[in-house]
């Protein structure tokens, strides 16, 4: 399971002309799932998410996460994160969850999200979505939980 992470001054999904999900401040997280990967593997990564600094804080430092920034979270599914890209000049997608079981971990993950954090926003699993963001920074990371 793997995330990157980006931190926003704004950003939103648009699927075929609407917009589906939308944040201020905070972080869109592109999330990436694997054939071995489950629901507490996903449960271990949405709450390092929501608990990672890396927000200014007073000092100006990145000591402050997501709720302390009075920030959202846009989650996005991408499967193209797992794609194994070390040879040829072709991504292999094989390592990547199939659609059916992805979209179902997928929305549990939604859920715990929004269950654990007020302001959850989404894209809409395996739609053509058009994503526009304003990355504050740049700041990117990129997450993954064994």
């Amino acid at each position: 399971m793997r995330a990157l992470l980006q931190r926003v001054l704004e950003a939103k999904v648009v699927v075929d002309g609407q917009v589906t999900g939308e944040i201020q401040t905070g972080i869109l997280v592109f999330l990436g799932l694997g054939k071995e990967d489950n629901f507490e593997k996903g449960q271990k990564l949405i709450d390092k998410i929501l608990k990672y600094r890396f927000f200014d804080d007073e000092q100006g430092k990145m000591g402050w996460n997501v709720s302390q920034a009075n920030g959202g979270l846009l989650l996005v599914s991408q499967f193209t994160l797992m794609a194994q890209t070390q040879k040829g000049l072709r991504p292999d997608f094989g390592p990547a969850m199939p659609p059916t079981e992805a979209k179902a971990l997928y929305e549990q993950l939604v859920a715990y999200a929004q269950s654990q954090f007020e302001n959850v926003q989404t894209g809409i699993f395996a739609a053509d979505m058009k994503v526009h963001l304003v990355n504050d920074g740049p700041v990117t990371f990129n997450l993954e939980v064994e």
